[in-house]
């Protein structure tokens, strides 16, 4: 027994050592020497105590391949996943449940077009150079290190990264902001099905001449929701950062207390591990930076230095339309466009899948755009539906606007990089040491012809889904050091400088309401302390608008003393969401509940799902709360015609049996840190028990659904699972730039076991902030490693 008891503690002793060994030959190297090819000089990378590269190097080219380099070690599994998502590749690896999703994006055209442009774009600007280098450091690394521990269990092959699947991610981002694709199904099945009178909760004017001539039939009807909900779910299932809003500010030198502009931003994006943003201080002689990088991108999207300092919001222009076709009865392969028919263009793709046989692709393109009910295959229905998206329409020279954007230290120079910005639209808000500040929203604004309204399904026979032109960048909306000293962009619709309409699918005002009034309070002088509390503020009037139309109807509806002390708590309820307050778990479970009621029997489970996911509900309700003869209220599936007053107590009394179901009898243990959590989950965490080894979390999470604070989840049934939120939280006071501060929501590294995997997401979900050392007397305190990257052959 002494024998067999020695031979089993060596063979676990062996076991642990080797599972030890492997696990540490995946970590990055970030102490000593490595040779790379093509270097000019050597560069020099500190890390310091959070994992952060500060690169110093000879020259531009080496900066950016040491860069690529760097970037690799901590992030290439998502670089990977990324790139596949975006060209329509995951089967190859995940297998036949993702050949939807593959199927999905290989009909946006996003493949296609990227590897157009990567052959057409210029190879000697200063832009496509900076990529090759960041690339061919990637490259490098893939091949000369191990492959990452995801890559093991996939069974992925190493394969060199290109300029198209930089632009093909570029893409992908760009259509996690579509919301447009997402919307406009239900939109039009409100006004073609139900009615004008129940299109008017949207807040949407009724336009006769957006009407399609001839009515989808009911399986186009299905065919629509279902890509409405394939598009959803490609987006969560991935497990990758999808665009949703952000809160952005820039104050003048006359508002801080320094005497210099304060920029602040956090960028709102669904919450994954690794973290959507790679933080690196670049510095070669002439140029020095401090970036906020997305995965196969070597020009930071979010930066500062000593000069200057910007931040990005998303500009919610809708700048995606779909389009029903008229097909010809006697050939299914043409449309009619412009007065006659015209031949569909076609290529054929093929989908690799892991374990099974390849799925071929037929896609068709008509003159507005690719067909993209063909994601759904041979389930398609009659009518072809074609997408008109700026991002495939317009030259779009979105990475030298940002190489210049790097760069931009004067308002002239950064007005200049954003007009380059065509697609997705974007805002820029941007402040030098100089004393300006200025916003630009980024995007290239197509003409519509008159009474065209792009929230619908337009009508392809007809001219309403062309385009003549685009408007001028003078005609976007920006500012420039206005008269008031300060600017906040958070989503809202912006003020058109010229009067023309900017269709969008703009988030609700309240946000940008609630920072527009702390922000203006006479004799505050804001520096990064108290704009802190400004970023972790957890209140908008969003609640309490939504529901003093009907406190009258709840207390109505309370059943006995209990109950209508919970009204009293919903009556004087300031809209913040504490993870201590019961009112906040309350107000949310009721809000679905609302929206359940009143909308599930008209639209039925799937659009009515679809609609959940839409930021028109957002505006809806406290118009439809507000409206009590709206024909919302009265349920389809009774005889009699039930009004405001019967719903709302159908509501309330379905909250509290859920709430007392999934919380506890105990009202005082609603409280919303109990039903409010945030765990950043990794793709391969889908399935357990790879969850519990890659997923990080879960955590009671403060803020709540567009609050400054945006820790955000879907209208739904407690409990809610956090999706998006801020990215990072950055604050730049330009008087001290050096000592700016910011907060990663989980950590630098995206390497498993590595120690910079988590090790922010404690101080993440507390509030808390970090220095981004920039000085070189900080960095040098604070470097715990150094890398040594030399000229190799």
């Amino acid at each position: 027994m002494k024998r067999t008891l020695t031979v089993l503690a060596v063979v676990i002793a062996a076991a642990a050592g080797g599972a030890a060994w492997y696990s540490e030959s995946k970590k990055p190297v970030r102490d000593g020497e490595l040779a790379i090819a093509h270097l000019q000089a050597p560069v020099t990378v500190r890390y310091d105590e959070r994992g952060v590269p500060h690169i110093q190097a000879a020259n531009e080219a080496d900066l950016y391949r040491a860069l690529g380099f760097v970037h690799a070690q901590d992030r290439l599994f998502q670089m990977e996943m990324l790139r596949r998502l975006a060209r329509g590749e995951l089967a190859e690896v995940l297998g036949a449940r993702l050949v939807d999703t593959d199927r999905l994006f290989r009909t946006l055209g996003i493949r296609a077009h990227a590897d157009e442009y990567a052959r057409k774009m210029d190879q000697d600007s200063p832009a496509t150079r900076a990529l090759q280098a960041y690339l061919d450091g990637i490259n490098q690394y893939q091949a000369s290190r191990p492959a990452p521990v995801e890559f093991d269990l996939l069974g992925i092959e190493k394969r060199p990264f290109t300029i198209a699947d930089t632009l093909s991610v570029a893409g992908y981002m760009a259509y996690s902001f579509a919301a447009a694709f997402r919307t406009e199904p239900v939109i039009t099945y409100v006004r073609d099905e139900l009615g004008a009178d129940y299109l008017k909760a949207f807040d949407l004017h009724w336009h006769p001449e957006g009407v399609i001539g001839q009515p989808l039939a009911k399986g186009d009807w299905q065919d629509l929701n279902k890509l409405a909900h394939l598009s959803q779910q490609a987006l969560i299932e991935a497990g990758l950062p999808q665009f949703e809003g952000s809160n952005a500010w820039a104050v003048s030198g006359s508002r801080t207390a320094s005497g210099k502009p304060l920029l602040a931003g956090d960028p709102h994006i669904r919450f994954a591990v690794p973290a959507v943003w790679y933080e690196a201080q670049l510095s070669y002689p002439g140029f020095e930076l401090y970036g906020h990088h997305q995965a196969l991108n070597p020009v930071a999207s979010l930066g500062h230095n000593r000069q200057f300092a910007w931040s990005l919001t998303m500009f919610q222009n809708d700048d995606l339309d779909l389009i029903a076709e008229k097909s010809n009865p006697d050939n299914p392969n043409q449309v009619w466009y412009q007065g006659q028919w015209v031949n569909l263009e076609s290529r054929e793709e093929t989908i690799q899948v892991k374990d099974g046989e390849p799925v071929k692709l037929t896609l068709r393109r008509s003159p507005h755009g690719p067909i993209i009910n063909d994601a759904l295959g041979a389930a398609a229905g009659k009518t072809p539906i074609a997408m008109w998206w700026a991002f495939l329409e317009t030259e779009n020279p979105i990475l030298d606007a940002f190489y210049q954007l790097n760069r931009a230290d004067s308002l002239d120079k950064a007005r200049a990089a954003a007009e380059k910005i065509h697609s997705p639209g974007l805002n820029v808000i941007w402040a030098n040491a100089a004393g300006d500040i200025g916003w630009w929203a980024a995007a290239k604004l197509p003409q519509r012809p008159d009474g065209v309204n792009p929230y619908f399904i337009l009508d392809g026979s007809t001219s309403e889904a062309d385009k003549p032109g685009y408007l001028p960048f003078s005609a976007n909306p920006h500012e420039e050091n206005p008269e008031r000293g300060f600017i906040v962009s958070a989503n809202y619709q912006p003020l058109s400088p010229t009067g023309v309409a900017i269709p969008g699918y703009y988030n609700l005002p309240d946000r940008g309401v609630r920072l527009n009034q702390l922000l203006a309070q006479p004799g505050v002088k804001w520096d990064v302390q108290n704009s802190q509390a400004l970023q972790l503020d957890t209140t908008t009037g969003y609640g309490p608008r939504l529901l003093a139309p009907i406190l009258g109807d709840l207390r109505a509806a309370a059943a006995n003393d209990a109950e209508r002390a919970l009204v009293e708590q919903l009556a004087g309820w300031t809209g913040d969401h504490p993870l201590d307050s019961a009112a906040a778990t309350l107000f949310n479970q009721l809000t679905f509940e609302l929206a359940n009621a009143m909308m599930r029997d008209e639209l039925g489970d799937a659009f009515f799902d679809s609609l959940l996911q839409t930021r028109i509900l957002d505006s809806a309700l406290p118009r439809l709360t507000s409206d009590p003869a709206s024909p919302w209220w009265d349920k389809r599936d009774t005889p009699q015609k039930e009004g405001r007053a019967e719903v709302v107590k159908a509501a309330w009394q379905a909250s509290l049996a859920h709430l007392k179901k999934t919380l506890g009898e105990d009202s005082a243990k609603w409280q919303w840190g109990n039903g409010h959590t945030l765990t950043h989950s990794h793709p391969l965490g889908q399935q357990k028990p790879l969850n519990q080894l890659f997923n990080v979390g879960p955590f009671a999470a403060p803020g709540g659904h567009e609050v400054p604070n945006n820790l955000s989840h879907r209208v739904g049934p407690a409990p809610w699972e956090v999706f998006h939120g801020p990215s990072t939280r950055r604050l730049v006071d330009m008087a001290d730039a050096e000592h700016a501060l910011g907060i990663n929501p989980v950590g630098q590294s995206g390497v498993p076991f590595d120690r910079h995997y988590k090790d922010q997401a404690e101080a993440y979900i507390r509030g808390e902030y970090v220095p981004m050392h920039f000085a070189e007397d900080e960095v040098k305190a604070n470097s715990q490693e150094t890398l040594v990257l030399k000229p190799g052959n």
